[in-house]
């Protein structure tokens, strides 16, 4: 019987939203649906599976329903969605997500060049998303992630009292959590570590997960300081694809398959089969043929003797 019915941090996948946003190839929905099934077939119990945004914009997600209506095929998963807006957030709810995320930038740059939005039009964008929420879905949680919290490619340094700000005015707004996303790649474990502790400082336990891009190789490291700092929701990404459209360079979300392994290999309990996990890169090559993807953990395989130990602290099902 597996002894950590509740995993002791939870992955949230964000390929199919964030990695597929940001490719040029469209996937087609079919390869979409294969893709999300492997997913929950390894055990990810929380995927951002879409976004709702114009199609014009986005035509990686003119599927957007679609993809939804497949996901809440399975039961206990969590089936998010990015909205940027109050029409991305009614199109949404009324796709019957269970859990809306908005994009809040603490650059004033990126937050324009993103949504297109001021900083404080984007609270207030929070606001109005939480009444709709709280008239017709109550049920459904809503998350604010502070976009460009470690640094912004657009306008350089980001003061750390913007992000604790902009965290603290989300939550006052309604939203259920807030969290931190290095959407340039520019984080380093110190100031991931002492950020997080100024944010839960702020808002205690409505501090919300951790997305961390490994642009500069620091994805793993900057996670393990969040972990350290108290975080225990981690966003990534099946292979490492993906980035911000509106942020240069800011190429490579962290590795889903490496992060599991790295967990695991700690002790820490995730809930996800690693080998199910690997092998569901399958249908992100199909569904996304050329495209390339990462991951040390697939490349080099998995250590001798690896699933006596994985057993040995829960991770595998029945074990």
């Amino acid at each position: 019987m597996n002894t950590h019915l509740v995993p002791d941090v939870l992955i949230s996948e964000v390929g199919p939203r964030d990695g597929l946003q940001s490719v040029k190839a469209t996937m087609p929905t079919a390869n979409k649906f294969k893709w999300i099934d492997a997913l929950v077939a390894a055990g990810l119990r929380e995927i951002e599976v879409c976004s709702f945004v114009p199609a014009k914009h986005l035509p990686q997600m003119a599927d957007a329903a679609e993809v939804v209506r497949h996901a809440l095929k399975h039961p206990g998963v969590t089936v998010m969605a990015l909205v940027p807006n109050l029409r991305g957030a009614k199109e949404a709810l009324r796709a019957n997500v269970h859990k809306l995320t908005i994009p809040v930038s603490a650059s004033a740059a990126h937050s324009l060049a993103n949504v297109r939005k001021t900083r404080e039009e984007m609270i207030e964008e929070v606001r109005a998303i939480v009444r709709l929420r709280d008239e017709i879905a109550p049920g459904v949680k809503i998350e604010a992630g502070i976009a460009t919290a470690f640094g912004c490619t657009l306008q350089g340094e980001v003061p750390e009292g913007d992000v604790v700000w902009m965290a603290s005015q989300c939550i006052a707004a309604g939203a259920d959590e807030s969290g931190l996303s290095d959407t340039t790649g520019m984080a380093n474990p110190a100031q991931v570590r002492r950020l997080f502790h100024k944010v839960r400082a702020a808002i205690g336990d409505k501090t919300g997960a951790a997305h961390m891009h490994n642009t500069r190789g620091l994805g793993l490291a900057n996670c393990l300081a969040a972990y350290d700092a108290g975080v225990r929701t981690f966003d990534s990404s099946l292979g490492g694809l993906g980035g911000c459209p509106y942020a240069p360079g800011a190429s490579g979300n962290v590795v889903t398959e490496d992060l599991v392994f790295m967990f695991a290999a700690m002790g820490i309990s995730t809930g996800v089969d690693i080998a199910k996990l690997i092998a569901a890169r399958e249908p992100l090559k199909a569904g996304l043929p050329g495209e390339p993807i990462y991951g040390m953990t697939p490349e080099a395989g998995l250590p001798k003797g690896w699933s006596q130990c994985a057993s040995s602290i829960g991770l595998v099902p029945g074990a």
